[in-house]
């Protein structure tokens, strides 16, 4: 049920794919392109969110993970999707393979340009790359998997959504392509088989397949032909488009979901000269069953020229999507105490758990997601300055230059934007357990080559030759606990699990909670120093197991640290 978006199969009874033929040069060289896109990549969103999940060899993709053959999820023009599942934690992933030895110069290039869009993508909306493997002949992409099937299987089944569930599912996917479209990107391949649902008894969508995506900018215009015939706009079908064919996709996706048929259906040549005119299919038994709102949003999206058209931001604000029965969750006061929290320690530490939120698993996630939406409060799909500031001060009175720090302190990759897993990397260890899958998962983030400890050459790999203005010599010293010169993964475990705060934050944060208990006794204060309470007594008690465990190994032949 996983892949078929995943891999742009050809249903030839309900879609026809199509694509102008480029000329077919030469194989690529094996490498220099691919290290070009992760240095793109990083560009976009940071080194740190990228490095530790580009993976080269000797590390494999075996190493990590155990692929199950018998389990093929979906095959295509580039082979198989198998099912594979974690050596770390024993999760189900989803496993993509493609030849890097004689591939056409073509085929090449739209490789690399997926995985460096893919790369770079992070929203709760949007499917996760949760690793890349790559050797000499092949490329290895791990995504997660998506087990609740396609929004096309379910809204086959139902026939058609209540207006309900059709604003619900409308909202998730506009979410994405908000945030997609405005980090420069086009889809191009939007459709309901593009979309799959989390889990089968969930109603959560995110959005997968960049095998078509390009980086777009704007004021020009893109002219390959491709996508999906029925959902394709009609300026694709003339060559000369921008990121706003993607919207007009969305309309049909959302036409389908309320009126239970395609808006362009027959021959080819009946479709694309209906497409052109903007001339749908309009049943007026089925239309009398939905609401004026609901028509009147379909008939804004399906509009032939492009910039007449609703762009995703202005979707989000039309009165069918604003007026849905909203039951999204409101920011916990708790999730501030997470954030001042995170604020607190040190650089490292912060890099650390920036790491661990690509290893946790879709229920932890799941758990915060919707804060990170009720912040993002102009549903870019990330959090600017702007709305942390005035999320803070509602909450809690922070002054702005107090917030200022903070939100640098959040913004592991200097992007001068919170991505999804920055956030997620400050729940980690108060609203999200830091147990032993985790930690695992994450050592091996750093542990580049696969030796079982951490070395400073992993160091700066994973974070450069500085991070935060720190040296990774010096970074190093704050969790070598023997001196050794690298990090064994029982000193790795001891240093996430006690304290070791960074002054500077540690001080601030002290600040910002006596202010708050000066100032009023409401429940942010006393939500972040039962918050400092808790980790203060957690970091006490890795601290008394840690000494009991040194007293213990005096007496032993050997240290388990060395």
């Amino acid at each position: 049920m996983l892949i078929r978006g995943l891999l742009g199969i050809c249903d030839k009874a309900r879609k026809v794919c199509f694509s102008s033929h480029r000329s077919m040069g030469g194989a690529a060289g094996k490498t220099s392109g691919l290290d070009n896109v992760v240095k793109r990549a990083e560009t976009r969103v940071g080194k740190l969110t990228v490095s530790g999940r580009y993976h080269r060899s000797p590390r494999k993709l075996e190493d990590d993970y155990t692929v199950i053959k018998k389990k093929v999820l979906g095959s295509g023009y580039n082979g198989q999707v198998y099912q594979a599942t974690s050596k770390a934690g024993g999760g189900t992933y989803a496993v993509k393979g493609f030849k890097l030895n004689g591939v056409p110069k073509d085929k090449r290039d739209e490789l690399e340009a997926e995985c460096e869009i893919f790369l770079a993508m992070d929203h709760p909306h949007v499917a996760r790359l949760v690793d890349v493997y790559q050797s000499e002949d092949r490329l290895e992409l791990v995504m997660e998997c998506m087990s609740g099937g396609e929004l096309f299987h379910r809204v086959q089944k139902q026939k058609r959504f209540t207006e309900k569930a059709a604003a619900q599912a409308a909202y998730q996917m506009l979410l994405a392509l908000n945030y997609v479209h405005s980090h420069g990107v086009a889809h191009r391949d939007i459709k309901l088989e593009n979309f799959l649902y989390e889990k089968e008894d969930s109603d959560h969508l995110k959005l997968i397949d960049f095998g078509f995506s390009k980086i777009w900018l704007p004021n020009t215009m893109m002219r390959l032909s491709c996508g999906t015939l029925a959902y394709v706009a009609p300026e694709v079908l003339n060559q000369s488009y921008t990121s706003q064919c993607d919207m007009w996709s969305v309309g049909v996706s959302i036409f389908i979901l309320l009126f239970g048929y395609m808006p362009f259906a027959g021959k080819e040549e009946k479709q694309i000269a209906d497409i052109k005119a903007g001339r749908f299919t309009r049943k007026e038994d089925k239309w009398k069953l939905v609401s004026p709102s609901a028509q009147d949003f379909v008939q804004k999206l399906l509009v032939v020229k492009p910039e007449q058209r609703m762009t995703a931001e202005d979707a989000l604000k039309h009165e069918w999507i604003a007026s849905r029965d909203n039951n999204e969750t409101q920011l916990p006061d708790e999730v501030v105490g997470a954030i001042v929290s995170f604020g607190e320690v040190s650089s490292f530490r912060r890099a650390c758990m920036s790491m661990m939120a690509w290893s946790l698993t879709n229920e932890e996630r799941a758990s915060v997601r919707q804060a990170f939406v009720a912040m993002d409060q102009d549903k870019s799909g990330t959090i600017k300055l702007w709305e942390f500031k005035k999320v803070l001060d509602e909450k809690c009175n922070i002054k702005d230059e107090d917030a200022k720090k903070l939100f640098e302190a959040l913004d592991t990759n200097h992007t001068d934007e919170i991505h999804y897993s920055e956030f997620l990397a400050a729940m980690v260890s108060t609203r999200i357990a830091m147990h032993d899958d985790l930690l695992k998962a994450t050592f091996k983030r750093f542990d580049t080559d696969n030796s079982g400890r951490i070395t400073v050459s992993n160091l700066r790999e994973v974070l450069g030759d500085n991070f935060e203005g720190e040296s990774v010599e010096k970074i190093m010293k704050e969790a070598d606990v023997t001196g050794s010169g690298d990090i064994s993964y029982e000193e790795w475990i001891l240093y996430l699990r006690t304290g070791n705060t960074n002054e500077e934050h540690a001080n601030l944060a002290a600040q910002l909670i006596d202010q708050k208990l000066a100032n009023r006794s409401g429940s942010c204060g006393k939500l972040i120093e039962v918050s400092k309470t808790k980790e203060a007594a957690a970091m006490a008690a890795a601290a008394a197991a840690s000494k009991k465990q040194a007293d213990k190994d005096k007496q032993a032949p050997c240290c388990s640290l060395q």
